[in-house]
């Protein structure tokens, strides 16, 4: 398969792209949404023994939704480690201490260009309020969980999970 052609359909806060792409002999027309990169981090707080989440409303998922921190990466971030030390100081208003990367993925690939960058981050004193950046229209709560509230969450979010579950395998059993 070989992507012939390709057009913006659509231009606004995202886009979306149609594309042509050859199959063999066919041609098929594809359409692929392209948010950006993003970055996301499990982020534990060392002082106090607690993981830091958000909640805040989403509009895929019509609803509040309990989530780690996450961002885009910006144009003129020169790594997503940078872009995710902005994040964790703007979400939650801590300097990062730590970052270990867990894995860089694409959460819909069937669809969607976007890519993840998910780490795990350790902080230890919070120097800002935290809560997002009003420009960016952030309304953001945080939440403070032990592991054991954490493990027992209903969660609806791919990234969160995802690093969850890389904790409970390899962090706390001390495999890293």
């Amino acid at each position: 398969m070989k992507i012939t052609d390709r057009k913006i359909a659509y231009d606004g806060h995202y886009k979306l792209s149609k594309l042509t792409v050859q199959d063999g002999d066919k041609e098929l027309q594809r359409e692929r949404f392209e948010p950006g990169q993003a970055v996301a981090a499990l982020v534990f707080d060392t002082e106090k023994e607690k993981f830091l989440l958000v909640r805040q409303y989403r509009v895929g998922a019509e609803a509040d939704v309990l989530e780690i921190v996450a961002g885009m990466i910006d144009p003129d971030d020169k790594n997503p480690e940078e872009a995710l030390r902005r994040e964790i100081q703007e979400e939650l208003g801590y300097p990062t201490d730590t970052l270990t990367p867990i894995a860089e993925v694409y959460p819909s690939p069937g669809n969607s260009a976007e890519r993840h960058y998910i780490y795990y981050a350790e902080v230890s004193k919070q120097t800002e309020a935290g809560g997002g950046v009003a420009s960016e229209n952030e309304h953001l709560e945080l939440v403070e969980l032990t592991a054991e509230e954490l493990y027992k969450e209903k969660l609806l979010d791919a990234k969160t999970l995802l690093a969850i579950q890389w904790h409970q395998l390899f962090k706390q059993k001390n495999i890293l």
